[in-house]
């Protein structure tokens, strides 16, 4: 049986500049060193700031239907409730994620045309097909409605 071709990360990882870090942790759990970086090191908006990278190093093991179901809990957070588009979306996450393991990396890259190409350790996992996914995944942490406002204020550099 042939082997799957391994994807290498994307030459660009180089370009990016670190625009914030922080850790979230949830209760006594520490959970993931996030980082988000632009090209420029500086972040407007979505439409001024792509390609935008934000990553993950996981601190504790998690598996992938424990992020996707949290991942789809703060979209009913930021929503005021669970919607249709929300529930195709966690499909097409399951296929393209997997369980991560202490010291693992989950990056997500936004491009201009609102699609995600995400990363397992800097290997290509695959590429969203739904242009509104990219800004409200990324609205988890940098929206003014996340529940982690301390880790925005981080990665944003804000002050």
């Amino acid at each position: 049986m042939q082997q799957p071709q391994i994807v290498p990360a994307i030459a660009s990882f180089d370009q990016y500049q670190t625009v914030g870090e922080g850790k979230y942790s949830y209760w006594l759990w520490d959970l993931y060193q996030a980082r988000l970086a632009t090209p420029s090191g500086k972040f407007i908006d979505y439409q001024q700031s792509v390609p935008l990278l934000l990553e993950l190093r996981y601190l504790r093991d998690i598996s992938k239907t424990e992020f996707v179901e949290a991942t789809v809990d703060q979209w009913r957070i930021q929503a005021d409730g669970v919607q249709k588009q929300h529930k195709l979306w966690a499909g097409e996450l399951t296929t393209l994620w997997r369980d991560v393991k202490k010291g693992d990396m989950l990056s997500a890259e936004l491009h201009a045309d609102g699609l995600i190409s995400f990363y397992f350790n800097q290997q290509l996992l695959g590429k969203t097909k739904d242009a509104a996914l990219g800004p409200a995944f990324f609205d988890i942490w940098l929206s003014e409605k996340t529940t982690a406002p301390e880790l925005r204020q981080l990665l944003l550099a804000l002050p």
